[in-house]
């Protein structure tokens, strides 16, 4: 029987686990590739975006080059430019926003949901009421002049924020809706329905932190709409078609061959991974609500009838800092996503957004904590966290 005891390492990822998996299966792949010396949109890039497509119940996969590239190109192929602005979340990743920023286009923050940390429908709801007017058929912010033409919600930590209402405001308002699916492949809103399919376009990350994760960046765009597929295809070469002439501007956003290939490898193993994540997600649920930590320590809701793929398990946790300082002196990794919302970015200031202006999104920042979720985290290792959690706030 393993001890785990006060100097048990527990990182918060431990990839070369997943590696020791996969690796006799992984290593000919790539061998095979490179006795192919074919490393730009070859068969097996061709092959992971109709499996991804597949596997997301979407009609079309576009392969890219990272999950920020796929905002980018999905901003650039919907038409989002100067004078455009785009409603998103303030508690996110950066390239959420940064994409916007980089199409000439103005991010328009709204709140959160406290449970769930995705982008509030009320608040973007608030947003249009109080801030916007409509000018025949566009959607227009008062204080800027903008054009309000898409809204961009995050399934933030593997869990599908509340589409309905989104969508209803959408269409109500001709805006296009933009998935940020980085961290939620897999994941399913009411009714089964996959995340990235549920807006025009959905924006997937294979960092290799993420639940189905490369050997380096990479990235892929899901749809149901052919044209824009197409135009996504155009972009990611340099808007070129056919190559060496260009109708319009696009970038380098294709993704590598080996790549793919490793991807396909690791999209047999996601589903097993996933319910190995949901189970350790189980056992802190169980085994936190079991330590009576109350208020001090809150787990993270599964929405009833959504499938939560935990890329991440966020606490919120009261003396946060302190926490997760113990942690790391009993070998246990943990990280802070995000400890400043974009709203209070320096690179934002020009926005002319507050403290206090999304307090909910200032509040997920300054308490919450993500926890080793692993799909190969031991029993013990997982005993080892609650333990000492339960020991620091008793």
């Amino acid at each position: 029987m393993v001890f785990y005891g006060a100097m048990t390492k527990v990182p918060l990822l431990d990839l070369k686990a997943q590696f020791a998996q996969i690796r006799a299966e992984v290593m000919p792949v790539i061998d095979q590739v490179c006795a192919s010396q074919h490393f730009i949109l070859g068969d097996h890039v061709r092959a992971l975006e109709v499996e991804i497509a597949q596997y997301c119940d979407a009609s079309t996969g576009v392969g890219v080059s990272s999950g920020t590239d796929a905002l980018l190109l999905a901003l650039m192929a919907l038409g989002v430019g100067l004078g455009d602005e785009v409603i998103t979340s303030s508690f996110t990743f950066f390239a959420t926003a940064g994409t916007i920023a980089r199409t000439g286009a103005r991010p328009v923050f709204c709140d959160i949901d406290p449970l769930t940390f995705n982008l509030s429908p009320d608040a973007v709801q608030a947003f249009i009421k109080d801030h916007c007017v409509v000018q025949g058929e566009q959607l227009i912010n008062r204080a800027s002049g903008g054009r309000i033409k898409a809204v961009m919600p995050v399934h933030l930590y593997g869990q599908c924020a509340d589409m309905d209402p989104l969508l209803a405001m959408a269409r109500h308002h001709r805006l296009k809706v933009i998935e940020d699916a980085a961290q939620a492949i897999g994941s399913e809103y009411k009714g089964g329905v996959r995340a990235g399919t549920i807006g025009d376009v959905g924006c997937f990350s294979f960092f290799p932190s993420k639940n189905l994760g490369a050997f380096g960046d990479a990235g892929l765009c899901t749809t149901n709409d052919e044209e824009l597929a197409e135009s996504m295809r155009v972009l990611r070469v340099h808007g070129g078609k056919p190559k060496y002439y260009h109708a319009e501007i696009g970038g380098n956003f294709r993704i590598d061959e080996l790549q793919a290939a490793i991807l396909r490898v690791k999209l047999k193993y996601l589903d097993g991974w996933t319910e190995a994540r949901q189970r350790n997600a189980a056992y802190y649920d169980a085994a936190f609500a079991a330590a009576g930590l109350g208020e001090k320590l809150r787990t993270p809701p599964a929405i009833a009838g959504y499938r939560h793929i935990y890329n991440q398990y966020v606490v919120r946790a009261q003396g946060r800092d302190a926490l997760k300082a113990r942690l790391t002196e009993r070998g246990i990794g943990s990280e802070i996503y995000y400890p400043v919302p974009l709203h209070l970015q320096k690179c934002f200031a020009y926005l002319n957004y507050h403290a206090g202006n999304f307090p909910h999104s200032e509040l997920a920042a300054a308490e919450t904590l993500a926890l080793p979720i692993y799909p190969e985290l031991e029993q013990g290792q997982l005993a080892h966290v609650v333990a000492t959690i339960a020991e620091f706030y008793t």
